[in-house]
């Protein structure tokens, strides 16, 4: 029962961060950097701390009493994450929307999932997944097998995003929803892409490096309610300082957006609609932070292993293709196309049932 809920709210987080740029299409007359930062005031500012405050009593003390080493690791994690999420358009760009996503997303899965485990074999620490144990078990054989047929998942995925490219255009949009001629540079693509999708992995590094906020969050609300379990929300205190770091980030590089766009009077453009254009932005970085805050109910019953960061994104990757059939983004494409975008979200859910049965077996 506990694998189950585990995945049924990895799919909630997933959904979360397949669906959260909706609500930025109704913003009007803003740049990129203004409304993307309105949104990541309230995805990495306000409502992480508000999370913690209404689920974590004390999570400001938690956060105070942590050694600062572990502050600092954690918050440079976040900020790493952010550096990988910006690097993402530039994939993008180099590699057109489907390969460069593919690689990146691929790359973070793999990294995401494997090196934590890794680092644990050789810095063995109790509650920690080694690779050791995940290629010594049959449930965790289970998981790398699952993560092996995801990335054949996303293969396929991206081999039907190029072959629509192909077939329609050459130009599209980025992550961010900005539209964006694709120049082809293989070379560069790929380098790009590899820092991005290693970077963007550095959030599950994040996790494991404040785990120890997470524990004493733990240990209190088990104390306070003995015989219940893990504490569901117990890494929400984490979630605030990484978040610190995305938020370092994003805002350098959107202030030095709207300093060479001149675009800082987005802000208080009285000919825009700033309130729904404000009320949007809200929504978006809302819904963006509770792909994480479900993560962390997800992880609190499966474990921060391998196997919570290939559902998380797996789940991604399974709504945001979803969302592009429901917006008739394969309109046009040929059948061959069409088949090859369905052999990847079946093999991707093939993939999240073999994750999800080897964490059955644990």
């Amino acid at each position: 029962m506990q694998v189950i809920l585990g995945i049924v709210y990895h799919f909630i987080g997933g959904f979360a961060s397949g669906s959260f740029y909706t609500p930025f299409k109704k913003v009007k007359g803003w740049a990129w950097e203004s409304y993307w930062i309105a949104g990541g005031i309230f995805s990495w500012l306000i409502v992480p701390p508000l999370a913690a405050y209404l689920t974590i009593p004390g999570f400001a003390e938690i956060i105070k009493s942590t050694d600062g080493s572990i502050l600092g690791i954690t918050y440079l994690f976040g900020v790493l994450w952010g550096i990988g999420g910006l690097t993402y358009g530039l994939g993008v760009r180099y590699l057109g929307i489907s390969l460069g996503t593919s690689i990146i997303l691929g790359l973070c899965m793999v990294f995401g999932s494997l090196i934590p485990s890794i680092y644990y074999n050789f810095f063995p620490k109790e509650g920690k997944d080694t690779f050791s144990m995940l290629i010594h078990s049959t449930w965790g054989l289970y998981v790398l097998a699952g993560l092996a047929v995801c990335v054949l998942g996303i293969i396929f995925c991206g081999k039907a995003g190029m072959m629509k490219e192909r077939a329609l255009n050459s130009s599209g949009t980025d992550p961010h929803g900005m539209q964006m001629k694709i120049e082809y540079k293989f070379g560069l693509g790929l380098l790009v892409s590899i820092v991005s999708g290693i970077l963007s992995a550095c959030f599950n590094f994040g996790i494991e490096s404040g785990k120890s906020m997470a524990h004493t969050a733990n240990e209190i609300w088990k104390t306070a309610h003995p015989g219940q379990g893990e504490f569901l929300f117990q890494n929400n205190v984490i979630f605030v300082v990484i978040l610190w770091g995305g938020l370092t980030t994003n805002f350098i590089w959107c202030m030095i957006l709207n300093a060479r766009n001149k675009t800082f009077g987005d802000y208080t453009n009285a000919k825009t609609p700033l309130l729904s254009n404000y009320i949007f932005s809200a929504l978006a970085g809302i819904t963006w932070f509770l792909q994480f805050f479900f993560y962390g109910m997800g992880e609190s019953k499966m474990g921060n292993g391998a196997s919570s960061w290939i559902l998380h994104m797996a789940f991604i990757i399974l709504i945001a293709n979803f969302w592009g059939i429901v917006l008739k983004e394969w309109k046009g494409v040929t059948a061959k196309t069409r088949t090859m975008i369905t052999l990847g979200i079946v093999t991707i859910i093939v993939a999240v049932l073999l994750v999800g049965y080897g964490n059955s077996l644990k």
